[in-house]
């Protein structure tokens, strides 16, 4: 017993050996370029620090389109370098839960996977780690699913569009599923995809949202490009918190959520004072802050009346949502929307704090789309 024993310790010293050597040799030499940005110390006020930074769970979603020409979008994303130091690996994901948490986290991350990255295995595997370091991180919900589904309850918008602009309707092949379940159940269970380091956001090169020359560009993995948070916020330590289960259940109808709530014989419901007038459509309900619009199209609206009355509807506010429907009936009391109003959603507008704008239609009911703006119906 005691060789074996004495054999493990004089591995473990040598194991820690190069370990010390290398932090003794940063302590002489002094920061190293690059790596000093990993360990920033963690602002005094930790809730104001989160509050002033770009791109948080509680903003805007992070939108797929935006107002510049592709071109000039891959022209600018061009001219931001990459991040020039280490790019370090996510920590194994811990996974504490139940059963019925790990179907669900699967099942969230694998939506999620085939909605944003189609059926790459590289891809799939970036954007599933992406959600898990959101997990982690205090800036964002505290589950798999609420992290995908984080903001579909909100008047301005999804954090992942396609839990928001009827994209939700896709059909997948059982084989789609069974493939990117498997690479969830493998990112749950601790595989770690070290390509993207520990990015919390991301965009195609295509486009250019409001956030991505304040964040710190990491790495590009196929047509997408994955960031952080500069300082603290972006630091492995930073992603702290503990996984603990609870995962909420989002094949559930909403609560207190019907779809033709306001669709009863009587008066047209009050609408915000100050609301605009606007052309092509009726507005049904609008929340105090003009940020959230409910509208039925007219028949004869096509998509530049449809886009001409959300920017009016929007006027100068930054951040600002309008949904549309056909028909009054289908349009639901209030935010989340149910599966059934969100199946028969014709118009989807969001626009972020920066003013760029996402504009999706029903291409099967409005006519002169460009395929790259239609509300996705199967894949």
């Amino acid at each position: 017993m005691q060789a074996p024993l004495s054999r493990q310790l004089l591995v473990t010293v040598l194991a820690v050996l190069p370990m010390l050597a290398f932090a003794l040799a940063c302590r002489l030499a002094g920061p190293l370029p690059g790596l000093d940005a990993y360990f920033p110390p963690a602002p005094a006020d930790e809730a104001a620090s989160l509050a002033a930074l770009p791109g948080r769970g509680g903003d805007a979603p992070l939108l797929q389109q935006g107002t510049l020409p592709a071109g000039d979008a891959m022209a600018r994303n061009a001219a931001i370098p990459f991040f020039a130091g280490p790019l370090l690996p996510a920590a194994p994901f811990r996974f504490a839960g139940s059963e019925t948490d790990r179907t669900r986290a699967a099942d969230c991350l694998a939506l999620a996977a085939m909605a944003e990255a189609g059926p790459s295995d590289a891809g799939q595997r970036a954007v599933i780690q992406v959600v898990l370091n959101r997990v982690r991180h205090p800036a964002f919900a505290k589950t798999v699913c609420g992290v995908v589904f984080e903001g579909s309850e909100r008047a301005t918008g999804c954090q992942f569009s396609f839990t928001c602009d009827g994209s939700l309707a896709r059909r997948y092949s059982e084989a789609a599923w069974a493939a990117a379940r498997a690479r969830a159940v493998e990112a749950l269970g601790g595989r770690v995809y070290a390509g993207v380091g520990n990015a919390t956001h991301y965009h195609t090169d295509w486009v250019f949202p409001y956030w991505s020359p304040q964040l710190v560009k990491l790495a590009r993995v196929e047509t997408h490009l994955f960031f952080r948070w500069p300082g603290y916020w972006g630091t492995p330590q930073a992603m702290r918190v503990p996984y603990r289960g609870g995962e909420p259940d989002v094949t559930a109808p909403a609560p207190d959520v019907t779809v033709g709530a306001e669709a009863a014989p009587g008066p047209q419901p009050t609408v915000a004072p100050g609301a605009p007038a606007i052309s092509g459509g009726t507005l049904t309900m609008r929340d105090a802050s003009g940020k959230a619009n409910f509208v039925t199209l007219d028949a004869a609206s096509g998509p530049a009346e449809a886009l001409a009355l959300a920017r009016r509807l929007c006027g100068g506010a930054t951040t600002c949502r309008v949904l549309g429907w056909a028909d009054r009936a289908q349009i639901p009391a209030t935010f989340p929307l149910p599966p059934a109003a969100r199946a028969v959603l014709l118009f989807s507008y969001t626009r972020d704090p920066a003013g760029a704008e996402i504009a999706l239609y029903d291409c099967q009911r409005i006519a002169g789309v460009e395929r790259d703006k239609c509300i996705p119906r199967a894949r």
